[in-house]
This record gives C-alpha cells, structure tokens and sequence, in this order.
C-alpha cells in the first residue's frame, strides 16, 4: 500500500509489570481480560482487526490484538501477579507514537502494578 508518506518507522513499548494490583479475574481468564484489551485499544484510536486470546488451566492468559497499525500483546501469570506487555505500532499511515503511548500507560493503568519495567525501542529507523 502507497500511502506517499516515506517512513516505516514506528515503536515498540514492552514492560514487565510486577505485583499487579488489578481484579484478580483480570489475570485469571480470558473473558475478563479481552474485552478490557480490545477496549483500550478502541479507546486510543487504533484500528482492530483481530483478537486471538488463549485461556490457560487453571488460570492466565496471552492474547494478541491485531491492529491495523500493528499489535498489542499481553501474557498474565496470576499466581505471581505477573504481567508482560508488548504494544508496537508503525508510522507507516501517520505518526502513532502518541497513540501507542497512551495505550500502553492507559494498560499499565489498567494492571495496576507495584514495580514496572519498561523498554522502548525504536523499529525500522533504517526507512526513516
């Protein structure tokens, strides 16, 4: 797709959030947590355009949506209150920096952790 703008760039925001403090069945199953996560991603202006959620025995989860600028992923461990997540967005179709941003911070939110740990890179510089 052509949209005349020349830059692939975009960014990924990746955290491991400890000693989460949300709902226990936010961590726990998978018909709490997918709805939250397809919300939060409707709420920051970015596109859906899929949802693919696992639900482990006895409890946790890891899901994927699909966006349309790219993906947010989440992966739960309720026993130890332990939460991965990834959102990575690309700028091909305008700048989604801010959007991912407040995705991620509006999730973090969301878990509610004690301790968070939080990683941003920069993909696709190269093209930029």
């Amino acid at each position: 797709m052509n949209t005349g703008l020349n830059t692939m760039d975009g960014i990924h925001l990746i955290a491991d959030l400890y000693d989460c403090q949300c709902p226990l069945p936010l961590l726990e199953t998978l018909t709490t947590l997918e709805p939250c996560m397809v919300t939060a991603a409707k709420d920051a202006d970015m596109q859906v355009v899929g949802v693919r959620f696992h639900q482990f025995q006895p409890v946790g989860v890891t899901g994927v949506v699909l966006l349309a600028e790219s993906h947010v992923a989440v992966h739960t461990w309720p026993e130890s209150a332990y939460v991965t997540l990834d959102v990575y967005v690309c700028n091909h179709t305008g700048d989604n920096q801010s959007k991912a941003e407040r995705l991620f911070e509006n999730l973090i939110q969301l878990f509610n952790p004690k301790h968070a740990e939080r990683v941003q890179v920069k993909r696709g510089g190269r093209f930029a």
